[in-house]
């Protein structure tokens, strides 16, 4: 993700924005700053001072919970981890970009979905932020066993893993040598011990209504499965294990890693396997799953010195041309089953929001796909912002609200205004949208971050809110961080990510009611993992 607004320049040389990490031996010995600041910390019983973390090798996440560059990087941390399970420890630093994101429980929900186990400090209010003068997210910061900054590097693709892993084998070696390392491993009260809610669904991203197989089918994300059920919400099938993995064959043993947006031919459904950045199909009938092959190798760009995910997070299927909303590569792909050849269709890869020809029109995290037939209508994320890209290739690519990475709010009105002077006053606002439905002339929004759904009038473009608002501390909200919506005559289906429910919502009367799953078990975790 592009660097914070105002951009500051980087007092610490540690810290400059290099895709390098500084040789253990020669490390310059800058005191770290203390990890003071925070309004809250979570997979800790207790804030953690650099004392606390004495002898071991650290390693700084600043994130955001919106970044999928944040994501990516969590995941090769992971394996750092795992790898060093006694001498390294990561701490994540959540500073926010939207402001949605600085609430505690905000926080502790994203630490639970992406399945976080090391300490997460709240850095609601840019403390510690400021004090590592970091300008960019994600930052990687590392800190020896003595308290002192030795390496760091800022942005996705300048993030070298193997020479962080390089790094923090050496800083082990030479502290095991100094007798300066604890090799004892810290033990941490993790949220998910204490908090992991024993329901059907855990964060589910998507939802897609088959009006013609009279089913639903919910992609159950951190339970890392799809669930299949009639339109009152009895279980058909469940495809994946519960555990995160990457295997084909029957729905039984077949495993997903957070699956996100679906398709829907007849028989066969189309899924965005997010973390393991490719598409999986599934045959309903046979009850088996498998990777479309070549996407493994097609949906990784390469990079400098890491390649960069494309991470596919929603589809769409037109006739036989599979929309794929690459979040990653900040693109719209198109993969056509019939030939079985993939193309990009929209997009340059730079994070942004530029209208104009398709391959040179510039997206930001597209997260959410719908069609009228026509028009190809984008959720991008980033820039809070709804696109607009013509399904025969011929037009440009449009925006209907939206109008960059650091714009965005909540207000109704005007999709564009023309007048430049009135436009931060009257245009309307969204806050990290991740999902789109069409349906009587009208769009209707997940806006995510607003915990509501917008309407946009495709004639007018006036945006309007339908339901839902703030989550307010003590309530149960109509809707707690919406990511996917579907609609089947004058019902709208919704992925009520955060409450871990799929909410039904009448569209002429704006009743709404939470399906009742029958017959879908939880994934419990093991305790303590």
């Amino acid at each position: 993700m592009p660097r914070s607004l105002p951009p500051r320049p980087l007092a610490l040389a540690a810290l400059a924005l290099i895709a390098l990490f500084l040789p253990a031996q020669a490390a310059a010995q800058t005191p770290a700053p203390e990890l003071a600041g925070g309004t809250a910390w979570i997979n800790t019983g207790k804030p953690l001072a650099l004392k606390d973390l004495k002898g071991k090798v650290v390693v700084l996440d600043f994130w955001t919970l919106c970044c999928i560059n944040c994501m990516h990087i969590m995941e090769e941390l992971t394996a750092l981890e795992e790898k060093y399970p006694n001498e390294l420890v990561v701490i994540g630093v959540h500073t926010p970009k939207f402001e949605n994101e600085k609430g505690t429980e905000v926080v502790r929900k994203a630490v639970l979905r992406y399945e976080l186990k090391h300490p997460v400090v709240n850095d609601a209010e840019k403390k510690i932020w400021t004090a590592y003068n970091a300008n960019w997210w994600p930052t990687i910061a590392v800190i020896d066993p003595d308290g002192n900054i030795v390496g760091g590097a800022a942005g996705e693709p300048r993030v070298d893993f193997k020479a962080l892993d390089k790094t923090i084998a050496g800083l082990i070696a030479k502290h095991k040598k100094a007798g300066t390392l604890n090799a004892t491993p810290l033990r941490f009260d993790t949220a998910a011990f204490r908090d992991a809610p024993d329901t059907p669904l855990y964060f589910p991203g998507k939802v897609v209504a088959d009006e013609k197989g009279k089913r639903l089918l919910i992609a159950d994300s951190t339970h890392h499965r799809i669930v299949v059920t009639d339109l009152d919400g009895k279980k058909i099938a469940v495809a994946g294990t519960g555990t995160p993995g990457k295997t084909d064959g029957a729905f039984d043993k077949a495993q997903f890693d957070d699956p996100q947006g679906m398709a829907v031919d007849g028989d066969t459904v189309y899924v965005a396997d997010r973390k393991n950045n490719c598409l999986r199909q599934l045959d309903l009938k046979a009850k088996t799953v498998k990777t479309i092959p070549g996407t493994a190798k097609t949906f990784t760009l390469p990079g400098t010195p890491r390649a960069m995910q494309c991470t596919p997070w929603d589809v769409w299927l037109d006739g036989s041309r599979l929309f794929v909303a690459m979040s990653g590569s900040h693109q719209i792909w198109v993969f056509d089953t019939k030939t079985k050849k993939f193309a990009a269709f929209a997009g340059d890869q730079d994070e942004n929001i530029q209208d104009g020809a398709r391959l040179t029109a510039k997206f930001a995290q597209p997260s959410g796909l719908a069609s009228d037939g026509k028009t190809l209508f984008v959720a991008d994320a980033e820039v809070s912002a709804i696109r607009t890209v013509p399904l025969d290739g011929q037009g440009a690519v449009g925006t209907l609200v939206g109008r960059g990475l650091f714009v965005f709010g909540d207000r109704d009105g005007p999709g564009r205004v023309a007048d430049v002077n009135q436009r931060a006053a009257t245009e309307a606002l969204l806050q990290h949208p991740l999902a789109v439905a069409v349906h009587a002339g009208e769009l209707y929004v997940a806006d995510t971050y607003n915990s509501k759904i917008r309407v946009i009038d495709l004639a007018s473009g006036a945006v309007s809110s339908f339901l839902g608002g703030p989550v307010k501390k003590g309530e149960d909200p109509v809707f707690n961080e919406p990511a996917g919506l579907s609609i089947i005559g004058n019902t709208m289906y919704v992925a009520d990510t955060n409450a871990h429910r799929i909410r039904v919502v009448d569209l002429k009367t704006k009743a709404v009611k939470t399906l009742d799953l029958t017959d879908v078990p939880p994934v419990v975790p093991p305790k303590g993992k």
